[in-house]
């Protein structure tokens, strides 16, 4: 990349509603952004079962568990996502916080892949990312320098064998 680059960070502020996010995709498409990026989970193995059983008043029901549901999109509207960003002209990807969502991600051929901040200590899952070769964005917020040179020495080590 030889130019900034604009990512609208979508993430969940779509409430699990595909009519929010293609609203959403819109505007970033109007405004000039490049990349609209998304947030997958499996949310069984993200969170604990303790975690998702906490009582939350959400407009989802009243458990963890079933707000984090509520908010996560499923194969349909990635199918649609993809098909609407096609259509529209304007790339997408998403931060997996997971292996499983990271290979479930790889159906879509994405040119980009993002690391999200929180996921810059899960080792196995930059190097899952890691190994698929693509243009990675990584958010580094909170992270030590440490843990940012660890992940960066992922990528070059992947990388590595083949150039």
């Amino acid at each position: 990349m030889d130019k900034v680059t604009i990512i609208a960070d979508i993430g969940i502020n779509h409430c699990g509603d595909i009519k929010i996010v293609k609203k959403l995709i819109k505007i970033a498409k109007d405004a000039g952004v490049d990349i609209v990026k998304f947030q997958k989970r499996t949310i069984e193995e993200v969170y604990s079962p303790e975690e998702l059983d906490i009582p939350r008043e959400s407009p989802f029901g009243k458990t963890n568990r079933e707000q984090k549901i509520g908010l996560e999109l499923h194969q349909n509207d990635y199918n649609e996502i993809n098909s609407f960003c096609n259509y529209l002209g304007i790339d997408w990807t998403a931060s997996s916080w997971d292996i499983k969502s990271q290979k479930f991600l790889r159906q879509y051929n994405l040119k980009y892949n993002k690391v999200a901040s929180a996921m810059l200590t899960c080792l196995p899952l930059l190097e899952e990312i890691a190994k698929e070769g693509k243009y990675t964005f990584i958010s580094t917020g909170m992270s030590t320098y440490d843990e940012i040179n660890i992940a960066i020495d992922i990528f070059k080590n992947m990388i590595a064998p083949m150039n």
